[in-house]
């Protein structure tokens, strides 16, 4: 071999060997590049929130990880533990508990394994189905008005002997859409009295009740979202936590339609009245899981078949304790005749009015599919008073010109037994 050719052979194998080293740290460096490629995390699926919710099962959806090309599944945690998969964006969690409270996470997994951060935490309660109600088992309802202390008629004079259960009225709303006291002055003082009652009876149980007639104004408001649902639902679990009730009574008057010309109002108040009870049912039972004990929760409605129709009573009675009809005022100072306030029965008499009784309020609540196990019906211990009435038919079914109520202590003292009497 000549000189040159030597050179040009010593050429060749010197880039022979620069195309192999070249060529190895090329493709280490690919190598390289895709294993940092597969160690870079797929971003966190976001906006987790649940789509149903039954007794057993929570369905639930999110927004996809933006890094859905690569993306291969999504692993879904309960309570911080694994439980499963979706290649989809949606997932039902079930063989759950009733009435149990839990929290739901996700996570993005790419083609190579990696997991993203964890989603935004998604805490849910399952619906709460309560056992019917022994037949043998009965509610004497009582309802306390705070302004009787006005009178001196305070909570430690009640006989609560006779009762098995107080509510409390009212308690307001405020424009936080938080339950309110309904009158700073006495309301302390009546809570403490009503906490000593309870001292001296131990079964006694103790509820604050919301809104009657004069302060339901807020309430299409409160029931309107699930944010406001959750506010006022916290709101009434730390109300009585701090003041000692056993529960909360929603007297809502009335949803969708009636009470007060100022009342906020809405077509969908009855379907948010429902998620509204929900809402109380699954923080009262949360509150109750940490401190061992059932909070209760009831409603009071009223006793026509056009509250039923604004109302769910099917799906109400899954979420309360028991409802209180208010099988009274049936008749009144609004009517064009004098009347029975609260009739038991429907009478055949012959009427100039419409005709209806605590009979008919307790069959209309039962047809409308509320069980009967949970109602309790209403009694008026007042009456109504009606002016210029002429004597036909001893005053009944008769014009008058004016009315206001009467309470049972002034039936007792200048009626029951004096006949004659036109005090």
């Amino acid at each position: 071999m000549n000189r040159k050719s030597s050179k040009k052979a010593k050429v060749l194998t010197s880039l022979l060997v620069f195309i192999l080293i070249f060529g190895f740290f090329l493709n280490f460096y690919v190598e390289a590049a895709k294993v940092s490629r597969d160690r870079i995390q797929p971003t966190a699926p976001k906006n987790l929130k649940a789509i149903l919710v039954t007794e057993n099962s929570v369905s639930m959806t999110w927004t996809a990880s933006t890094d859905n090309v690569r993306v291969s599944a999504y692993n879904i945690y309960r309570n911080s533990t694994y439980i499963g998969y979706t290649t989809t964006t949606t997932y039902t969690a079930s063989g759950l508990a009733s009435g149990i409270t839990y929290n739901f996470t996700v996570k993005a997994k790419d083609v190579a394994g990696n997991l993203s951060y964890v989603s935004n935490i998604l805490t849910v309660a399952t619906t709460h189905i309560l056992p019917p109600l022994p037949s043998s088992v009965k509610k004497i309802v009582g309802y306390y008005a705070g302004w009787s202390a006005y009178s001196g008629f305070t909570p430690d004079k009640i006989d609560a002997s006779k009762l098995t259960h107080i509510n409390y009225a009212f308690a307001n709303i405020g424009s936080d859409l938080k339950i309110a006291m309904g009158d700073s002055y006495v309301d302390p003082n009546n809570f403490s009295k009503l906490t000593n009652l309870k001292q001296q009876y131990p079964n006694l149980k103790t509820l604050i009740s919301v809104g009657g007639w004069d302060w339901s104004g807020k309430f299409s408001n409160v029931a309107f979202t699930d944010e406001s649902r959750t506010v006022f639902a916290d709101s009434c679990v730390q109300f009585i936590l701090q003041y000692g009730f056993d529960g909360v009574d929603i007297d809502w008057e009335y949803p969708v339609n009636g009470g007060l010309s100022t009342n906020v109002r809405r077509a969908g108040d009855k379907q948010n009245f429902t998620l509204l009870m929900q809402k109380l049912r699954e923080k009262l039972d949360a509150q109750g899981s940490i401190d061992g004990k059932s909070y209760l929760l009831t409603y009071s409605g009223a006793a026509n078949a056009s509250y039923l129709n604004n109302t769910e009573p099917t799906l109400l009675a899954k979420y309360v304790d028991y409802a209180n009809i208010m099988t009274y005022d049936i008749h009144g100072s609004w009517d064009s005749y004098t009347d029975f306030n609260a009739p038991l029965y429907n009478n055949t008499d012959s009427s100039p009015q419409y005709k209806w009784s605590a009979d008919s309020a307790v069959n209309a609540w039962v047809n409308a599919g509320f069980p009967i196990g949970k109602l309790v019906m209403g009694v008026p211990f007042y009456g109504y008073k009606y002016a210029s009435v002429n004597n036909a038919n001893n005053g009944l079914y008769q014009t008058f010109t004016g009315a206001s109520s009467i309470s049972y202590a002034g039936i007792a003292a200048n009626y029951l037994n004096n006949v004659s009497s036109t005090e």
